[in-house]
C-alpha cells in the first residue's frame, strides 16, 4: 500500500501542534470492571483543569468524540490486537443487513493519491451471525456499539432492523441510506427526500435503540436531505458516506475496480465534507457526527468546530490503526492548553462579517 503509506507520511508532516507525541500505550487484555461507564478524567500536572471531552448523543453518553466509521474497522475484533479498544468512543461495525452478502468480486479497493476507492458491496455476516458471533465479544467492551443498517428496499432495512433489535449491547444503529432501492429503479434512498422520509420513518418505527441516519454526499443540496431525516425521525445524523469516483488503467483500459465505480474516502474529500457538516449544522437541530478525511486531531477539531458533536476516523485505520487513540488524546491537550471543555468547541466557528458570510 504504497501510496497509502505516502499519505501517512504526509499526515504526519501536517500535524498540528495539538497532537501528542508520546506513543499509545495499548493493553488489550485490560480488565473492565463497570463497562458503559464514563472514564474519569486525570488531571492536568501544570494547571488542575481537567477538561471534559464526552459528547450526549441522542441520549447515548460517549467517553470521547471519536469513532472508528463502519467498513473500516471490521465487527471491531480484528484491532484488538492492535490497540485498546476501550479507549474509543465508539465502533460503528460493518453494513449488516438481514441476511449474509458475499460483496462485490475483486478488484474492490484502489489507492489513489489522495485516499481510496473502495466497492467492498457492504460484504457482511448478515443479521443473526452477528448477535451470534460478533456481538457478545462487542458487549465485553466499554467503548459504545453502533450498528450500521442497509438494505435494497424499505422492507429489507426494517427486517434487519427486527432482527438487530434482540441484541444486547447495541447503543444505536446508523443507517446507511446510500443504496439504491431496487424497488424503484435503482433510485438511491439518500439522493431522494421522499424516498429518505419513507425509509427512515420505517425504520425509526421499527428501532429499539436510536436511529443516526448516514447521508449521502452525492447530491445537489445535502440540507435538503438532512432536513428530510429530521422530519422522519432520524435521532442524529452522520455525515457523509463516501464520493463516487472511478479509476483507469490505461494499459488495459479497465476499470480499477470490478464495479467500474467506487466510493472515495479519504484526505481528497475533507474540504467538501467539512463544508457539508458546516451547512446541515445550521439547518437541522439533531446532532450530528463528521466524517471524511480525519487523521489528526487538528481535523477532527475542525468537524467539532463545524458544528459536529463527533467524528468518525476511516481510511486512516487501514494504514495507522492508532489514528484513532492519537486524535483522541489530541483532542484532550488541546482542550486541556486551552482551557476549555469539547461541548464548548461545538459549533463555535467565528464567521466574519461580509460578503459569502
Amino acid at each position: 500500500m504504497a501510496k497509502v503509506k505516502s499519505q501517512k507520511s504526509k499526515a504526519e508532516n501536517r500535524k498540528s501542534k495539538v497532537e501528542t507525541q508520546s506513543p499509545i500505550r495499548v493493553n488489550p487484555k485490560s480488565k473492565i470492571t463497570n463497562p458503559k461507564s464514563p472514564k474519569s478524567s486525570v488531571k492536568s500536572a501544570d494547571s488542575g483543569f481537567v477538561p471534559r471531552v464526552d459528547t450526549l448523543i441522542a441520549g447515548v453518553h460517549f467517553d470521547n468524540p471519536v469513532l472508528t466509521a463502519s467498513g473500516t474497522f471490521g465487527y471491531g475484533r480484528e484491532f484488538a490486537h492492535l490497540i485498546d479498544l476501550n479507549l474509543l468512543g465508539g465502533i460503528v461495525v460493518k453494513g449488516i443487513s438481514a441476511e449474509p452478502m458475499p460483496g462485490n468480486r475483486p478488484p474492490r479497493i484502489y489507492e489513489t493519491e489522495s485516499g481510496m476507492l473502495n466497492a467492498i458491496g457492504l460484504q457482511n455476516v448478515g443479521a443473526r451471525k452477528f448477535l451470534d458471533e460478533k456481538l457478545p465479544f462487542l458487549r465485553t467492551l466499554s467503548t459504545r456499539c453502533v450498528v450500521n443498517v442497509f438494505g435494497y428496499s424499505t422492507e429489507d432495512y426494517v427486517r434487519a432492523i427486527e432482527i438487530l433489535n434482540a441484541g444486547e449491547g447495541i447503543d444505536a444503529y446508523e443507517l446507511n441510506i446510500s443504496c439504491p432501492n431496487t424497488r424503484c429503479g435503482g433510485m438511491v434512498y439518500g439522493n431522494d427526500p421522499k424516498l429518505t422520509e419513507e425509509v427512515v420513518a420505517a425504520a425509526k418505527r421499527a428501532a429499539r435503540f436510536p436511529l443516526f441516519v448516514k447521508l449521502s454526499p452525492n447530491v445537489t443540496d445535502i440540507t435538503v436531505l438532512a432536513r428530510a431525516a429530521e422530519a422522519a425521525g432520524a435521532d442524529a445524523l452522520t455525515m457523509v458516506n463516501t464520493f463516487v469516483g472511478m479509476a483507469i488503467d490505461i494499459e488495459t483500459r479497465t476499470p480499477r475496480v470490478s464495479n467500474v465505480t467506487a466510493g472515495l474516502s479519504g484526505p481528497a474529500i475533507k474540504p467538501v465534507a467539512l463544508r457539508m457538516v458546516y451547512q446541515v449544522a445550521r439547518a437541522v437541530k439533531i446532532p450530528i457526527v463528521g466524517i471524511g478525511g480525519i487523521a489528526t486531531a487538528e481535523d477532527a477539531l475542525e468537524y467539532i468546530i463545524a458544528g459536529a458533536r463527533a467524528v468518525q476516523v476511516g481510511t486512516a485505520n487501514f494504514y495507522a490503526p492508532e489514528t484513532s487513540l492519537r486524535v483522541v488524546e489530541g483532542i484532550r491537550e488541546f482542550c486541556r492548553r486551552k482551557l476549555t471543555h469539547l461541548s464548548d468547541l461545538v459549533g463555535s466557528l467565528r464567521v466574519p462579517n461580509g460578503p459569502g458570510s
